[in-house]
């Protein structure tokens, strides 16, 4: 080698190295951003804004890039049953146990909790405010009010349906004179901007969790009206999909999220979001 090119390999040597290091840097966060796990999980953890924190925090913990898919429960649960996705993030406690089970998904952990509230116009022409739900949906019925149900086999949906059942009444879509029971196959979200333009026609009642209300901001004349009974306890679980049924998920990465956001340091981050200083979610991974 000539003198010459010493010099130039000499005087390149460093800048080699740097290149070659900031081309494993870009090929590592180019499959990180490529080959995320998929999360299914509730519209109600999507719509309250809760993953704009919690999962830019779990990157930083573990270099781990999550895409969600939020659907009612029932469709993330089928989601896992089709190994679709790689862990769910629902609130469905039968369903959860019952995946469990099937053998679809490894463990359910308690994650989370916080509750349902019933929602109606300010006028509430049923007169349904007070504490319990079954009398206040006992009292929707008679008088036929607007009620607006997500219909979608979400958690929510589920939950809305045991407060019926509870109320003595087993399908409240088929009830005789209860015309005004509509379901919109829809996300909470949705479900809330149906209920808020129906101010026209009387307004109307919709059950939903207080964290997806808190983040709701096109109320219009609607307020919380049913709060406080303890039937209406919300519980989270995560779960990982059983690589023993579907070999393709990503058990070690969804694994990894399942401790990560179970451990006081993800726990953390659930108690610490907030909206307007009132706390969403309440942790509860260690009780």
């Amino acid at each position: 080698m000539s003198p010459k090119h010493q010099f130039l390999n000499h005087f390149l040597r460093p800048f080699k190295a740097v290149s070659l290091v900031f081309l494993v840097a870009v090929a590592t966060f180019s499959i990180a951003q490529t080959n995320p796990i998929v999360m299914a999980s509730t519209t109600s953890t999507e719509q309250s804004g809760l993953f704009t924190t919690l999962l830019p925090e779990f990157k930083k913990a573990a270099g781990i890039d999550i895409k969600v898919v939020a659907v009612g429960t029932g469709q993330a649960i089928d989601m896992g049953r089709r190994g679709d996705a790689d862990v769910l993030f629902v609130h469905d406690q039968m369903a959860e146990e019952k995946i469990v089970a099937e053998g679809f998904a490894i463990k359910r952990f308690p994650v989370m909790y916080n509750d349902f509230v019933l929602i109606g116009p300010v006028a509430d022409p049923a007169k349904t405010k007070g504490k319990d739900i079954a009398d206040a949906l006992k009292k929707l019925s008679a008088s036929n009010a607007n009620f607006v149900s997500r219909g979608d086999k979400s958690g929510t949906h589920a939950a809305e349906l045991r407060y019926w059942r509870a109320a003595g009444i087993d399908t409240p879509a088929d009830k005789p004179g209860f015309a005004n029971y509509k379901a919109c196959g829809c996300g909470m979200g949705p479900a809330l901007n149906i209920a808020a333009s129906s101010g026209a026609s009387g307004g109307s009642y919709v059950l939903a969790d207080r964290a997806t209300w808190l983040a709701f901001k096109n109320r219009a004349d609607l307020t919380i009206l049913v709060q406080g009974d303890t039937r209406l306890f919300n519980q989270y679980g995560v779960l990982a999909v059983n690589p023993a049924k579907h070999p393709q998920t990503k058990v070690a990465e969804a694994q990894k999220f399942v401790e990560w956001v179970t451990s006081p340091a993800g726990q953390g981050v659930i108690a610490a979001y907030k909206i307007g200083g009132e706390q969403l979610f309440f942790p509860n991974a260690a009780k």
